[in-house]
């Protein structure tokens, strides 16, 4: 016995001095240093923690879980509110989703997605101001915080998603890459294009669809590149190029509306890729993602219930469907989920109006830049837009 306890307290001394050699344990006066020698200190956010109740089945207690709320969340719309107004990035160039009118008003499908937001925010569908940014700067915009949203044609990528600090909210439009050429061309395939010039935008994904697209097939062409839409296709409409290249929704609105003889132009039947176009915001603020992502949703859903600007009021005042009422803000509290207050998907249709009333606005069949809804309608007609239920 006394043998086992004299090497019980051998083992314990080593134990002591090999602990010592390693050098002092962190004490309770703070954490370790492990910063280089002359580097910035660290600035760490607190997480905060906030309780939140969850539904129980009648008869039983309700319970309540903690749940943490990264830093960053809520700053986002904490300075729109306090500025006054949504800073909003489009393309501003674009007829049909976004372009300075005759009168100086931003007009367009994307231009009225970034006035549904300002109307969820506010109540005030005019407190926008729109941001004209090309496809190279785009993201560096939203990046430093210069745009609160991107709202301009911009394709829902995984390096987008994921190097740039991005987050896309959803699909607002779904497109293809297509390629238009003058009528008298004689151009009906993309080996006739063999040699050929092609103008496209730079920093674009049309860019490199296009060269992934060329060289599979084995097609050798040029690219002339330009930096925004307005030099693309001036240059096109000045015989310097064979063909133009982008989302066949900007080929539709540019050829309809920009090009001086558009019925002699055509949409080669080919699609080069999927574009799925969208609103994104930064990384970090998971509460300003909601929001933006339940905008676009909200006037999805309104077009499913058949409730639109037109009759917003009536069904408010009568309509009993459950998920009408949640929607509208007649019962339950989803708008305070988001920060912001509970007539907030009311106020959007009210003041924008439902999907298919902001579609048809700028891109239905009465107007100059047409574009069939295809994909773009609800999944129960054909398309593929759905909205998450509203509970």
């Amino acid at each position: 016995m006394k043998k086992q306890l004299f090497t019980f307290l051998v083992f314990l001394t080593l134990l002591t001095l090999a602990v010592s050699a390693c050098g002092p344990a962190p004490t309770s006066a703070g954490p370790v240093n492990t910063q280089a020698p002359g580097a910035p200190p660290e600035v760490v956010k607190e997480t905060v923690i906030v309780t939140v109740e969850v539904p129980a089945a009648p008869g039983t207690p309700q319970v309540q879980v903690q749940v943490a709320q990264a830093p960053g969340f809520g700053e986002t719309l904490e300075a729109v509110k306090a500025r006054g107004n949504l800073i909003c990035g489009v393309n501003g160039q674009l007829p049909g989703f976004s372009f300075l009118d005759p009168d100086g008003n931003f007009s367009g499908f994307d231009a009225d997605f970034c006035r549904a937001l300002a109307a969820a925010v506010f109540g005030d569908a005019t407190k926008v101001e729109f941001r004209p940014v090309t496809a190279q700067e785009r993201f560096t915009a939203l990046q430093t915080g210069e745009i609160d949203v991107l709202m301009r044609n911009t394709t829902w990528t995984v390096t987008r998603d994921t190097e740039l600090g991005l987050n896309f909210v959803g699909t607002t439009f779904y497109d293809g890459q297509g390629i238009l050429v003058p009528v008298d061309s004689g151009i009906t395939t993309l080996a006739d294009l063999e040699g050929g010039t092609i103008c496209v935008q730079k920093g674009t994904t049309t860019e490199l669809n296009l060269a992934d697209v060329m060289a599979t097939n084995g097609i050798n062409y040029t690219p002339a590149v330009f930096d925004d839409v307005n030099a693309t296709y001036g240059a096109y409409a000045e015989g310097r190029c064979d063909a133009a290249t982008s989302d066949k929704s900007q080929l539709s609105s540019v050829a309809k509306g920009l090009l001086p003889d558009p019925d002699q132009h055509v949409i080669m039947d080919v699609t080069l890729s999927k574009e799925p176009l969208g609103p994104a915001v930064r990384h970090g603020d998971d509460q300003w993602f909601d929001i933006v992502k339940w905008v676009v949703s909200a006037t999805i859903a309104a077009e499913e219930y058949g409730v639109s600007s037109e009759n917003v009021d009536d069904m408010l005042a009568n309509s009993t469907n459950p998920e009408i009422r949640r929607l509208l803000g007649a019962e339950g509290d989803l708008g305070l989920k988001f920060g912001l207050e509970n007539p907030w998907a009311y106020n959007i249709i009210k003041l924008v109006g439902n999907y298919a009333e902001i579609y048809n606005r700028s891109l239905g069949e009465d107007t100059p830049t047409y574009i069939p809804r295809g994909l773009n309608s609800l999944y129960s007609n054909g398309g593929v837009l759905y909205a998450p239920p509203f509970r």
